[in-house]
């Protein structure tokens, strides 16, 4: 399987925070950062207000051998390195008061436990090129936005708003004290994405490469829909499907406006 695996590349130096005081004081300054790598056998009070402090800013913390942070190539690290963000997360609440602002019919995707970055870049570029106004991500479970994912967007996830949150649950609450409905795909469901009504502000759920959408999470969505297929193989790549969903979108949406 190694030959089929897209090489990813080390972190330059300069996105690197190194050491535990540095991690903290670039998390209370308010700098963005992606993730923090933190060495599984790290314990006390200083790991714990990083731990703590990672929570309150929505930064996933992945627990690792030593072997990985040394494989950063960076001396004096202390057990812990983060990730200076490049994608800057904005708040799901302005970007909806924005768009209503703008007299603009909100359309968001949220991306439940997608975990390959290819598969997030893609996704990415569907959604710039389709007019999707922000993406919602978990703070866990989701694939890193590096270099690697923004190269794989073409820099859309550079272009596009994209919104890191502590529970996608509670965001489905958001979403609805918002007037915006929520769609799920879902390939066992008895609905076909073109009965949907998209023209109406909607955010569509797009579930992990495994297993698909969470749930408890699929149970509080509006709505469950399936894109038919003339075969019964499997089911189709997340990105792929995301597209041809967010087609049907601007096909509801643009399309008659042009007629």
């Amino acid at each position: 399987m190694k030959n089929f695996r897209q090489q990813q590349h080390r972190p330059k130096k300069n996105t690197l925070v190194i050491g535990r005081e540095a991690v903290i004081d670039a998390m209370k300054s308010g700098k963005q950062l992606e993730r923090i790598y933190l060495q599984s056998t790290v314990h006390g009070t200083v790991i714990d207000e990083i731990r703590q402090l990672a929570e309150k800013n929505l930064v996933p913390i992945n627990k690792v051998p030593v072997e990985k942070l040394n494989g950063f190539n960076v001396s004096n690290h202390e057990g812990c390195i983060a990730v200076i963000s490049k994608i800057q997360y904005q708040n799901l609440q302005d970007i909806i008061s924005f768009i209503v602002e703008q007299g603009e019919v909100p359309l968001f995707l949220i991306l439940d436990g997608i975990t390959d970055i290819r598969n997030i870049g893609a996704i990415a570029r569907s959604a710039f090129c389709f007019g999707v106004n922000g993406i919602i991500i978990p703070d866990k479970g989701v694939g890193a936005l590096n270099e690697d994912a923004i190269l794989t967007s073409a820099g859309a996830l550079e272009k596009i708003p994209v919104c890191r949150v502590n529970s996608l649950m509670k965001t489905v609450d958001e979403l609805h004290l918002n007037g915006i409905k929520v769609f799920a795909s879902e390939m066992t469901a008895t609905k076909k994405v073109f009965e949907l009504d998209l023209s109406e502000p909607c955010a569509i759920v797009m579930g992990g490469e495994e297993h698909g959408v969470y749930q408890p999470l699929l149970k509080i969505c509006d709505e469950q829909f399936q894109i038919p297929m003339l075969t019964d193989f499997d089911s189709l790549n997340v990105s792929v499907a995301t597209g041809i969903i967010l087609y049907e979108v601007m096909k509801q949406r643009v399309l008659p406006a042009k007629v």
